[in-house]
């Protein structure tokens, strides 16, 4: 489920769940154990990356439906794990969006030290709304990091899927690259990073995301229970059935 590449003492973690790297349980795992191990296997940098026209399509929500409460609730406690683990990274993460990275997608970037984007018709976004799950807390001050409060406001109330042109103008993203060296651009970037004196960068990148780890500070216990609760709702329910059917639909 992991594709792993090395550029020297880059390594790229390439999702490999055909057809849209949807996001399941034993894939979200499956990337944390490689994000987790990395550091200590002799990677000073990571790149996140997807196949061509498609980083990842967010959560398995077909799959997912099918999952009893137990099963669900360490779903959610596993992407949290990720989240705090790309949040923490002891080395600098860079995501290679490969084309398009709505939700769940979205999500692993924002935690990442970096997002380099696939120029083309793709688009990008946490969308969470629009498939009723209202915005995890975590994730919302993530996102009002990265791009401040106003954009935070209007790309998560209303759960926009935008262009990468648009998300790098709101600083979703950093920067579009033409499709075929969206990798390359990233690698590239991790290694210019690594090309720094490695103490003083390192000391620095711990500053300056201090703020992010620190949403993981305390336990959060209560938000996961509130997402759980939130999962079985009627109206999350319904609006998610209403999602799966729809994706059955373009399949026939």
């Amino acid at each position: 489920m992991i594709a792993t590449i090395d550029h020297g003492a880059v390594r790229e973690l390439r999702l490999a769940r055909p057809p849209a790297n949807a996001l399941d349980p034993e894939l979200i795992a499956a990337l944390g154990a490689s994000v987790a191990a990395a550091p200590s296997a002799g990677a000073r940098a990571l790149v996140l990356s997807g196949a061509p026209g498609i980083f990842s399509g967010g959560l398995d929500v077909p799959y997912l439906l099918t999952l009893d409460r137990a099963a669900i609730a360490a779903t959610w406690r596993s992407f949290y794990r990720l989240m705090h683990l790309l949040a923490a990274s002891p080395v600098p993460v860079i995501a290679a969006l490969t084309g398009h990275s709505p939700a769940g997608g979205a999500v692993i970037a924002i935690f990442c030290d970096a997002r380099i984007m696939a120029e083309g018709d793709f688009k990008i976004g946490l969308n969470e709304v629009r498939v009723g799950i209202p915005m995890p807390p975590v994730i919302y001050q993530a996102a009002r990091r990265l791009v401040g409060a106003r954009q935070a406001e209007r790309l998560c109330v209303s759960g926009a899927l935008i262009s990468p042109a648009e998300a790098a103008r709101v600083g979703l993203i950093d920067e579009v690259a033409p499709a075929e060296s969206v990798v390359e651009r990233a690698v590239g970037l991790a290694s210019s990073l690594l090309s720094l004196p490695p103490a003083a960068m390192t000391a620095t990148r711990k500053l300056a995301r201090a703020d992010l780890v620190a949403l993981f500070d305390g336990g959060l216990d209560q938000e996961l229970d509130d997402v759980l609760e939130v999962w079985f709702s009627a109206e999350t329910r319904t609006t998610l059935q209403g999602l799966r059917d729809r994706l059955a639909a373009r399949k026939d």
